[in-house]
C-alpha cells in the first residue's frame, strides 16, 4: 500500500475550492487567471500536502523520544517542505485539508499510518531510524509520481525540489542505520534507484 493509493475521491472534493485564485498580469495590468488543475493534479497537491505533514509530525514524536539530531534537522526540513505546498494551495485555490495540532489527520488511513509509524519508532533509535528511511522510501515514490502526471511548471518545480530534499533525507537516515552496522531495504522505490541515490 502507498500513500497515493490511499487517496478517496470525496475527501479530495471536499478539498477543491470553488475558483480558481486570480493574479495580476504582466506590468500590473489586468489580473490573469490561474491556471486551473486537473482533479488528479489537485487531488496530488492535496495528498503531497498531507504527506509533509505527516513525515514533520512522525520525525517530531520520534525526536521527542530519542534526540537524535538526524530527526530534529530532518523533522525542520519537512516543516519547509509542509510550508512550501501550502503557497501552492493558496495560489491554486484549494482548501486546505490538514488539521491543526501535530499527530492529527481527517482521513482515517492516514491516522492509522501515522500511529503505526510513531509506533515501531519507538522500539528502538535504529527502529526511529528505519521508520524514517521508510516514509523518505514512499515520499519519493509519490513525488515520482506527482511530476509525472503535472502538466504545471511551477508544480513541477516545487515538486523536484522536493524530491531533492527527500533524497537527501533517506541518505541522510540511511548512513546513520549503516553506522549502527544495519542496512535500509527498499520497500516502494525500485533497488536500482535507491542505489542510484544512496551508493552501495
Amino acid at each position: 500500500m502507498t500513500i497515493r493509493s490511499l487517496v478517496l475521491p470525496a475527501a479530495i472534493a471536499l478539498c477543491l475550492g470553488s475558483l480558481p485564485a486570480m493574479a495580476k498580469g504582466p506590468g500590473g495590468g489586468p489580473p490573469a487567471p490561474t491556471p486551473v488543475l486537473s482533479a488528479e493534479e489537485a487531488g496530488t497537491l492535496l495528498w503531497m500536502r498531507e504527506e509533509e505533514k505527516l513525515a514533520h509530525d512522525v520525525y517530531v514524536a520520534l525526536d521527542a523520544q530519542w534526540d537524535l539530531a538526524v530527526l530534529e534537522r530532518i523533522a525542520a526540513s519537512e516543516q519547509r517542505h509542509f510550508d512550501a505546498l501550502g503557497d501552492k494551495l493558496d495560489r491554486y485555490g484549494l482548501t486546505d485539508p490538514t488539521l491543526p495540532g501535530e499527530g492529527t489527520f481527517s482521513v482515517a488511513d492516514l491516522q492509522a499510518l501515522y500511529d503505526d509509524l510513531v509506533a515501531a519508532g519507538l522500539g528502538s533509535s535504529a527502529e526511529a531510524l528505519t521508520v524514517g528511511a521508510t516514509i523518505e522510501d514512499l515520499d519519493i515514490l509519490d513525488l515520482l509520481h506527482a511530476i509525472e502526471q503535472t502538466d504545471q511548471p511551477d508544480l513541477e518545480r516545487t515538486y523536484d525540489n522536493l524530491l531533492e530534499g527527500s533524497k537527501n533525507h533517506l541518505r541522510a537516515f540511511v548512513r546513520e542505520l549503516r553506522a549502527l552496522g544495519l542496512d535500509y531495504e527498499p520497500q516502494y522505490i525500485d533497488p536500482l534507484l535507491f542505489d542510484a541515490i544512496v551508493g552501495v
